[in-house]
């Protein structure tokens, strides 16, 4: 997976979010805007080449007041649209400097 795609595709507009991330968005009082700003100076922590229907990878943003967000995307080389998979606020206790797994 091409994460500079990803950024690309969010810049322009070209997003398919899923209604599973649209769930977990509203369950962590998260907004799309939010997610893909957080995207675009974020940085790909973790790459999934077979979890998904296509290759997928976990990236790490930040909101505008600092808090972390976690967005699992994909990208579809044909239509050239990033995807949403998932979404949600990382758990102190899940992770260590929100990039690495305890």
């Amino acid at each position: 997976m091409n994460f500079e795609d990803i950024v690309e595709a969010i810049q322009l507009g070209r997003v398919l979010p899923s209604r599973h991330s649209r769930k977990e968005a509203a369950d962590d009082d998260l907004v799309l805007g939010e997610i893909y700003e957080s995207v675009l100076e974020g940085e790909l922590i973790e790459e999934y080449p077979d979890a998904y229907l296509m290759p997928a990878g976990l990236v790490l943003g930040f909101n505008t007041v600092g808090d972390p967000i976690h967005s699992v995307w994909g990208y579809d080389q044909v239509s050239q649209t990033a995807r949403l998979i998932t979404v949600y606020r990382p758990s102190p206790d899940r992770w260590i400097n929100w990039r690495q797994r305890r």
